[in-house]
């Protein structure tokens, strides 16, 4: 099979990329190194190629996927401190780059899976969340929540191209994807906690660290994201990909330092000083899995020593 992936030298994309490869596809990767790095794909040297290119493309993105037979879209603007630092960027990429590859795999009758995200949820108090719970979002001006209404939007081309254009899409929404080669320069709590405690320097929570997440090893969902492609009873669905084990952030800075043996002490920095304006925080977001494991018998395996032990370990070998 060959498959396209958006944003395939990302963090999760270069992951899929790998999975792909050792089954035997051809992975072409198309991606702006926005986020993305060749250092991701470095080690992958057979039924590969990269593209550097943008999803807002249209003649690039419909030549890429009349040759392809599957289309995973991850590509997009992401992390807190790029919506907020670069928003207007931000919502571009993440709709009209959407709306390309979308319109894209409906023309030429592709399959898609397509990366959305627990953002869909906003601060949502009830939890855990399912898939038809409502969307809770703050005002406009909290630039924060541009992030879910793109992908909102986004959701909603992938079901109304499935309606009017037969488009064969599924919709994963991830929560908390965490792992190797995940940067800490998005703001990604894992790896800036990790890398703090490996230097021994000050672990740096913003607010007050009794938030709450649930966080998935990217192993897990590669495989759940891979599955999900795999039948025809997946599509027009969307499904949480998410991890089990809700922690607060404090629990996650503590077993960060025991765990690396970290002489590290935690400080805590109030979110206007740690954020752009514009940013608004969700006590807890916790993933109902129950309709992923329902459908293909998925659940995720690795739990949190596990995600920290790699993380460390990928940081350590770098």
């Amino acid at each position: 099979m060959r498959v396209l992936i958006t944003g395939g030298a990302g963090f999760i994309g270069s992951h899929l990329a790998d999975a792909l490869i050792a089954r035997g596809d051809h992975v072409v990767a198309l991606d702006n190194f926005s986020t993305g790095s060749t250092a991701n794909i470095k080690h992958i040297t057979k039924n590969f190629e990269i593209i550097d290119g943008d999803i807002r493309n249209t003649e690039l993105i419909n030549e890429t996927t009349k040759d392809v037979d599957l289309v995973l879209h991850m590509a997009a603007a992401l992390g807190v401190n790029t919506i907020l630092e670069s928003p207007l960027e931000s919502i571009s990429t993440n709709i009209a780059g959407s709306e390309v590859v979308l319109k894209a795999a409906a023309h030429h009758k592709k399959r898609i899976l397509i990366a959305s995200t627990s953002e869909i949820y906003g601060k949502n108090p009830k939890q855990p969340l399912n898939e038809s719970d409502d969307r809770v979002v703050g005002s406009p001006q909290k630039i924060r929540w541009s992030y879910s209404d793109a992908k909102a939007i986004e959701e909603a081309m992938a079901f109304s191209l499935n309606q009017g254009k037969g488009l064969n899409v599924t919709t994963a929404r991830l929560f908390n994807t965490v792992g190797p080669r995940q940067s800490a320069q998005y703001g990604m709590v894992v790896p800036r906690f990790v890398r703090s405690a490996l230097k021994n320097e000050p672990i740096s929570i913003y607010g007050d660290g009794t938030q709450s997440r649930v966080f998935c090893h990217v192993h897990d969902a590669v495989e759940a994201l891979l599955a999900l492609v795999a039948t025809d009873k997946t599509i027009n669905q969307v499904y949480n990909v998410g991890g089990t084990g809700e922690v607060t952030i404090n629990q996650l800075a503590e077993a960060v330092i025991k765990q690396t043996n970290s002489n590290s002490t935690i400080e805590y920095i109030p979110y206007e000083k740690a954020y752009a304006p514009g940013f608004e925080d969700m006590q807890r977001r916790v993933p109902d899995i129950s309709k992923i494991k329902e459908t293909i018998a998925w659940q995720p395996h690795r739990d949190l020593t596990q995600i920290i032990s790699d993380v460390a370990a990928h940081i350590t070998n770098s």
